[in-house]
C-alpha cells in the first residue's frame, strides 16, 4: 500500500531509481503497482519509452492499467513498444475476464444486470483492449498470424457490446488486421463520426517485433477467410441490438399508397434522426467492410449457396485447421443479414448489389423453417435483427413475382404457418407489420383456393391471438371481395366458404352475459382487434345486396342470437358501466367500444 503522505515528485523519483537492473523485473512490477494511480501516469509513461524496460514488463502492465482512469496512453506505449506475442496474450486474457465475471454474477445474483455505468466502464475496456490489438497485430511476424488472429477475434467476439463505439472499434480492428481493407472513408454529412482510441498512433514509433519470422504463403488466405467468418458474425449481433427495420421500410417502400398522411413513417424517421442514421451509417461501414474481404460481388448463385448452406451460429468457436481452410465458415445469420442489407439497398438506394437467385418456394420457405425450427417463439425474440432480415428476403422476392422456382411442391399452409410466428411473438410493431403484409400477399398468391381456405379456417379454428385471427377476418375479407370484383368462379364466391367458417367467425358469445364490468372489460381488451374486423365482415355480408348470396339460410337469425346480441349487450354494459364515458377513471374501458357497439347496431339482420 502506497504512503498517502508521499508527493508525486518522490513516487516519479522511486520509480525512476528503482528501474532494472536497480531491481529485477518482478520487484519493479511490485513497485509500480504499489504506487498505481492516475497522478502517476504521466512519469509511468515516460519510463515506458525504454522500449527494451517495456519489452520486459509490458504485457504484466495491462491488467495494471485498464481500469486505471487516463491509461490509455500507458498502454498504447505498451501496445507499440511490449513483446507482441506476450502482450496480445495477456489483452485477450483480460478482454475475457469480464464476460467470465459477468456470468458468474448472474448465477449467484439471480441474473441481477448490469448497472449502466458497469455497462459504460465494460465498453471502455473493450474498446482500448481492442484498439491495442489492432497495433500488436500489425507489429507481430509470425510462421502463422492466423493462430493469433483466430484467438483474437474469437476473444473480441465474445466481449463485443453491440454499441456504436464498440463497433467502430470493431471496424478499425478489421482495418488493422486485413491487408485489402481499404482506409474508413470520409463520413458523410448524416453519420457520426466515432473515433477510437490510438487511431493516430504512428506505426514509425512501434518497435519491430523481436522474435520476427517470415509468414508462410498461405496466410493471408486463411487470415481472410477469418475475418469474413468475423465480420458475418459481428453484423448479425449488430442487426440484432439495433433495430434497423428494413422490413418496414421496404413495406412503405413498395407500397406509398397505403401510407397515413401526416403520420410519420420508418422511412422519414431513419432519414431524420441522428441516432437511426448512425445505425443506417455503421452498418453501411460494416457492409462495406465485409465487401473488402471479397463477400461483396459474388455471383447469384454463390450467394444461394451462402444463404442455403446448412446453419452455422458460431463459426469461430471450431478449432482452427490450417490444412483446411474450407472448414472456415461465414456466419449463416450474419450472412443473411448481410443480403439483406444488399437487396435492401438496391431497392430502396439503386445501390449496385449483386443478389441472391431465389424463389419463396423452395428456397426462402426453407431458410425459414431451418432457422426457425422447434424454437420459432424463441429465436424471434432473441435475434429480432436476423428474422427482419429474413422477412425482407421474402418481401423483395414476391415484389420480383418469384413465388415458385421450377419442380417446386410448396407448402403454403406450413409456410404461412412461420411467417404468423414472426407476426406474433417479433417484439417490434413494424416488423410484426411487415411479417403480417407478407403473409397476406401469400396467402393471396396461393394458387389453390381449397388451400387458401384451409389456412384461414386452420387460423380462425385454432390461432389463440386475437390480433392474428383479425388478419385472418380481414384475408378472408379481402379473398372475397377478389372473387367478386375478377368474377371467379372458387370457394369464396360460393355460400360454402361462409358456411364452413360461420362457427369460427361468429362464436357463441352468451357466457359474457354472464361476466361483471371487470370482467368484461378484459375480455374486451383482450379481443377488441378481433371483433372490430368481424362486425365489419358482418356489414359486408348483411348490409347491401352484393355478398347476401354468399349467406346460407338460417345463418342471419343464427349469428344475431348466438353472437351479435351478447356482444352487443356487453358493450352496451361497459359504456353504462363508465357512465358513457370512455374516459371514466373509475372502470378503465377500453378503446373502440362506442365504434364496435355502433357497427353492430347498425346491422341489418
Amino acid at each position: 500500500m502506497a504512503d498517502p503522505t508521499l508527493s508525486i515528485a518522490e513516487i516519479t523519483r522511486r520509480l525512476q531509481e528503482s528501474r532494472p537492473p536497480a531491481t529485477d523485473t518482478f520487484t519493479y512490477l511490485t513497485v509500480i503497482e504499489q504506487y498505481m494511480s492516475p497522478e502517476i501516469l504521466p512519469a509511468l509513461h515516460d519510463i515506458l519509452q525504454d522500449a527494451a524496460l517495456t519489452k520486459d514488463i509490458g504485457w504484466d502492465l495491462v491488467e495494471m492499467l485498464i481500469d486505471v482512469p487516463g491509461g490509455e496512453a500507458c498502454l498504447e506505449a505498451v501496445a507499440r513498444l511490449g513483446n507482441p506475442r506476450e502482450v496480445i496474450l495477456k489483452v485477450l486474457e483480460v478482454l475475457e475476464r469480464p464476460v467470465a465475471e459477468a456470468g458468474e454474477e448472474e448465477e449467484e445474483e439471480d441474473e441481477v444486470s448490469p448497472t449502466p455505468a458497469s455497462s459504460a466502464h465494460l465498453n471502455a475496456r473493450f474498446i482500448t483492449l481492442v484498439g491495442m490489438l489492432g497495433i500488436l497485430h500489425k507489429r507481430l511476424e509470425v510462421r502463422a498470424p492466423s493462430k493469433f488472429v483466430h484467438a483474437t477475434l474469437h476473444t473480441v467476439l465474445g466481449a463485443y457490446m453491440p454499441t456504436p463505439e464498440s463497433t467502430a472499434a470493431v471496424i478499425t480492428l478489421v482495418r488493422d488486421l486485413s491487408s485489402s481493407a481499404r482506409p474508413p472513408l470520409p463520413s458523410r454529412k448524416s453519420s457520426t463520426t466515432l473515433t477510437t482510441p490510438f487511431a493516430s498512433s504512428d506505426p514509425a514509433m512501434s518497435a519491430p517485433d523481436p522474435e520476427a519470422e517470415k509468414a508462410d504463403p498461405v496466410e493471408d488466405g486463411l487470415v481472410t477467410k477469418l475475418l469474413q467468418a468475423f465480420i458475418t458474425c459481428v453484423i448479425a449481433a449488430y442487426v440484432d441490438a439495433n433495430d434497423l427495420a428494413w422490413a418496414a421500410r421496404l413495406v412503405e417502400y413498395y407500397n406509398p399508397e397505403r401510407i397515413v398522411p401526416g403520420r410519420k413513417t420508418v422511412m422519414e424517421s431513419f432519414r431524420e434522426e441522428q441516432e437511426l442514421l448512425a445505425r443506417d451509417a455503421l452498418i453501411g461501414q460494416l457492409a462495406a467492410l465485409a465487401g473488402d474481404l471479397g463477400l461483396a460481388g459474388l455471383a447469384p448463385e454463390k450467394i444461394t449457396q451462402l444463404v442455403e448452406a446448412p446453419l452455422c451460429l458460431r463459426p469461430l468457436a471450431a478449432e482452427l485447421d490450417p490444412e483446411r481452410p474450407d472448414g472456415i465458415k461465414l456466419s449463416s445469420t450474419g450472412f443473411w443479414c448481410l443480403a439483406a442489407y444488399w437487396v435492401f439497398s438496391s431497392e430502396v438506394f439503386g445501390s449496385p448489389y449483386t443478389s441472391p437467385d431465389m424463389h419463396i418456394f423452395p428456397d426462402h420457405s426453407a431458410l425459414l423453417h431451418r432457422y426457425l425450427g422447434d424454437e420459432g417463439q424463441a429465436k424471434i425474440v432473441s435475434n429480432p435483427g436476423v428474422v427482419d432480415a429474413i422477412l425482407v428476403l421474402g418481401l423483395w422476392l414476391h415484389r420480383g413475382g418469384k413465388l415458385v422456382g421450377d419442380g417446386a411442391s410448396p407448402d403454403f399452409m406450413a409456410y404461412h404457418h412461420s411467417l404468423t410466428l414472426c407476426a406474433v411473438f417479433h417484439p417490434s410493431l413494424s416488423t410484426r407489420n411487415a411479417a403480417t403484409t407478407l403473409a397476406g400477399l401469400v396467402l393471396h398468391d396461393d394458387p389453390d383456393d381449397a388451400d387458401r381456405l384451409r389456412i384461414l379456417d386452420d387460423l380462425l379454428e385454432n390461432c389463440i391471438f386475437p390480433n392474428l385471427q383479425a388478419c385472418a377476418v380481414a384475408w378472408l375479407r379481402e379473398e372475397i371481395v377478389l372473387a367478386a370484383r375478377g368474377k371467379l368462379d372458387n370457394r369464396f364466391a360460393s355460400p360454402e366458404c361462409v358456411e364452413s367458417l360461420q362457427y369460427s367467425l361468429f362464436p357463441n358469445l352468451d357466457f359474457l352475459g354472464k361476466q361483471d364490468a371487470p370482467a368484461l372489460a378484459e375480455y374486451w381488451l383482450q379481443n377488441e382487434p378481433y371483433h372490430l374486423q368481424v362486425a365489419n365482415f358482418a356489414y359486408l355480408l348483411f348490409a347491401g345486396e352484393t355478398f347476401r348470396h354468399l349467406v346460407p339460410a338460417g345463418m342471419t337469425a343464427a349469428v344475431e342470437e348466438r353472437y351479435v346480441k351478447p356482444l352487443l349487450e356487453a358493450g352496451r354494459k361497459l359504456l353504462e358501466a363508465a357512465g358513457g364515458d370512455e374516459q371514466k377513471p373509475e372502470l378503465e374501458l377500453p378503446g373502440g367500444v362506442a365504434v364496435l357497439v355502433d357497427r353492430l347496431a347498425s346491422l341489418p339482420l
